[in-house]
Formats: structure tokens, sequence, C-alpha cells
């Protein structure tokens, strides 16, 4: 019988990011973005019970989640101290169960070969910093970077708020105190909010998921505090867009206003497959400059796209541009590339 332990120490020595496991189905890895198939035989009804009951452990609150919502997020740990996020739900009535391997090592700016000009994001002292893109494409691996740049750099007081905690820090120069949803705190938008009563300098959010978190999240970074937080959008222009229409009509003008005076940047990445093996990530930058801030307050997000092309010598730069120099530079195929390319003409160029 294949346990969950065996599954998970067979996709690290892999170099797998994902496992999918489910009932009458053999397990699947995803390694360096393709998901494949471990064996031929697919996991028995003994098995996968086995497998969520490891999984979900005698832990109260992850049965109270499943009963409740059907489907629990936490986070499970091998022996020797590799972690993985888990998902587990249900497929027509059967138990599933999606992982992601979270490295031990977290890694710098440069070894995700992402642009240098990232880490000024890290260097600010007060602001409010969004990193964008599909899931699966490696804003919580950037995000924790950034952290534990400033972590190496400087002292300060840093929280997350995280569900479930991903990476875990180790206090170098700052404090880190990390808080996961369910465990040590009720909701993203609570957590949030009592940061203000424990003395933060940076605080990190896994995830603004609704109207509350985005709200508190705002009105943190007014406070003269550098929030860093992610949403699952597709490039800078729509993450504003996303964060204003989440409001009510008659609160948009306010929010305008408040993220026009708060916001720093946004980043947006893909990752795709690297010629060299693994994976690289294409990334879009948005530095939120005076003609950046005025168009966010007009209400006119649709100029967003236009300044960031003609604004690469402050730093930005768009994702077509970061896929055109991959692509020049042979460090990825065309073929993959193509799908994320959102204007034509700089495909066909």
């Amino acid at each position: 019988m294949r346990t969950i332990d065996d599954l998970l120490r067979e996709a690290k020595d892999a170099g797998a990011s994902d496992i999918h496991v489910a009932e009458q189905r053999p397990p699947f890895f995803r390694i360096d973005g393709k998901l494949q198939p471990v064996s031929d035989e697919p996991l028995s009804d003994d098995e996968i019970k086995t497998i969520i009951k490891t999984l979900l452990r005698d832990d109260d609150r992850l049965h109270a989640q499943m009963e409740k919502y059907m489907q629990s997020d936490f986070s499970y740990a091998l022996a020797d101290g590799t972690r993985f996020r888990v998902n587990v739900f249900l497929h027509l009535g059967y138990y599933s169960a999606a992982l992601r391997l979270i490295p031990k090592e977290i890694r710098t700016i440069e070894q995700l070969h992402m642009p240098p000009q990232v880490t000024q994001f890290a260097d600010l002292k007060q602001g409010f910093v969004l990193l964008a893109g599909p899931a699966g494409h490696g804003k919580s691996t950037t995000m924790a970077a950034l952290i534990d740049y400033i972590n190496q750099q400087r002292r300060e007081h840093i929280i997350t708020v995280e569900d479930p905690i991903e990476y875990q820090f180790t206090d170098i120069q700052s404090i880190i105190d990390q808080r996961e949803i369910g465990r040590d705190a009720s909701s993203f938008a609570s957590a949030i909010r009592s940061t203000l009563r424990q003395d933060p300098n940076v605080i990190m959010v896994g995830e603004l998921r609704d109207l509350e978190s985005m709200s508190t999240a705002i009105t943190v970074a007014e406070t003269g505090h550098l929030v860093f937080a992610t949403l699952h959008t597709n490039d800078a222009a729509q993450t504003v867009e996303r964060l204003i229409d989440s409001f009510p009509p008659e609160q948009q003008h306010q929010v305008r206003s408040q993220l026009s005076a708060t916001i720093s940047g946004v980043i947006s990445q893909r990752l795709l497959p690297w010629q060299e093996g693994g994976r690289i990530p294409a990334v879009e930058i948005m530095i939120a400059t005076t003609a950046i801030k005025n168009v966010i307050r007009e209400g006119n997000i649709h100029q967003i796209m236009g300044i960031i092309q003609t604004s690469a010598d402050v730093g930005m730069q768009t994702l077509d541009a970061s896929l055109q120099a991959l692509v020049d530079s042979n460090a990825v195929r065309l073929q993959d590339a193509r799908p994320y390319f959102s204007s034509v003409k700089t495909l066909n160029r």
C-alpha cells in the first residue's frame, strides 16, 4: 500500500512542484509545469482513505473544516522537515487532495532570476506592493524572497498573515511573527487589522480574498506601514481594477484616492519552461510613479499599460517585453511563451 509520505518523498526526489491524488486515479506529479502520472496503477479505496486520514491527522479543526466546507487548507510536513501546502476536497463525492512542495530554502531574487529592480520594493519603508499572477506561478515564492531580503538587511518587525503558512522564516536582522488563519487568527481581515496593535514595520498578506481583507490592507498601508499582498490577477492594470471594482460603486472614488496614495507597485509574473531545465519567470513591473498615481486617482486604469510601455527608463517593463527578451535570448521556446503574450503585434515580431 502506497502511503502519502512515500509519494511525497518520491515527488521531492523527482523535483515535482505539485502532487495530485484521488480515488481510482494514479497519483500525478507536476514537474516543470507539466502533469505526468506516477504509475499506471490507480490508488485504491483503502489507499486514498489512508492518505486522507494521514493528512487530516487527528486535528479537530481540519475535520470541522471538511464537515462544514467540504474542503480544508493546511500544511503537512515529512519527518525530515520538508513541508507541503495541502488542499483536501471532494470530487464527485470522493476525497481528493492537491499538495504543493514548499522548498526549505528561501531563494533570493537573483536565484529566482527576477529582474534586479524588484528589490527596490523591499527597500521601501512604507507603501502597498501587490504580487499578481495565476495560481502556481511563483507569487508566494517571490514575496518570501522580498521578505527574507528585508530580514537580512535591516531590523524590522515583520508580521505575516497566511492560510496556511508556507515558507517558515528564521529571524536574522528582523523579528518575524507568522500567523495562520484558523489556528492563530479567525480571518484575514481581523488578523490584518490587529497588526496595528502589534508594532509592525512590514506586513505580508498571503492573499487578498475578499472586500474586507482588501479594505483593511489598504487602510494599514495608509498608516505608514509596508504591506505586501498577492492577488489572482493577470497584470498590473487588472490588479488595480480588481481592487477598485471589489468595492461598492459609492465607495470607489474614495478607494481610488486611497490606492493612488498608498500603492508602490505591482509585480506580475508567469513561470515558463526554461531551456536549461526547471522554470524561469517572465515578469511585468509597474512602479507607482506620479503618472501611475494620477491615472489611478482619475479612474483611467486603461492608461496604465501605456505608461508601463514608455517607462523602461525608471525600471518598468511589460510582460510582453519580458517574454520577448526570454525568447530572443533562447531562454524559453516561442511555443512556450506564445500563450502569455497579450499583444499580437509583439508576438508576430
